[in-house]
């Protein structure tokens, strides 16, 4: 391991972590509700959750945890198992319910140690690798885990803030 990946594999553990404080004690009605208007917190650990998944498969080259560990069956969403939740409408948020405190953090936790899996087995060389040369400019290993990162923060804070505003 080295510094970078010390580094992620905190910032992953402190989503993680978020994410428990954030749903626990939460119950389905609860997760479903939109304070203020926004997305609910089900919603927003559920994608948050399916982004980190999504991008660490593709970085690592292995199937999805949605898919791989049957957590797509097991939350029973009418939604493609491809879906990450990434631009839906209202109607699509809202289809994203009956979800259970457990069910978000058991599908966050299996995602979060094959996350922590493949960085703590990352070298310098790696992160410096170009994995998307659709952008420019290319995307790096390294971008990708960082901005992986970024949006669980931001999503996880968000999560915390419609918490709040539920008066949990």
């Amino acid at each position: 391991m080295s510094a970078g990946t010390d580094l992620l594999i905190d910032a992953f553990g402190r989503v993680r972590e978020t994410v428990e404080e954030v749903v626990t004690g939460l119950g389905p009605e609860e997760l479903a509700a939109s304070p203020g208007g926004g997305n609910p917190v089900g919603w927003l650990v559920w994608h948050l959750t399916r982004v980190q998944d999504d991008h660490i498969a593709d970085a690592a080259g292995t199937e999805q945890v949605w898919t791989a560990q049957g957590w797509a069956h097991r939350f029973g969403l009418t939604l493609p198992a491809s879906d990450t939740g990434y631009g839906h409408s209202r109607r699509e948020v809202a289809a994203v319910r009956d979800l259970t405190a457990r069910q978000l953090l058991g599908y966050h936790d299996a995602v979060c140690a094959v996350t922590l899996r493949f960085v703590e087995d990352l070298q310098v060389k790696d992160l410096t690798q170009v994995i998307d040369r659709s952008w420019d400019p290319p995307v790096t290993l390294a971008t990708r885990l960082i901005s992986v990162v970024s949006d669980d923060l931001q999503h996880v804070g968000q999560a915390a803030y419609a918490r709040g505003l539920l008066g949990g």
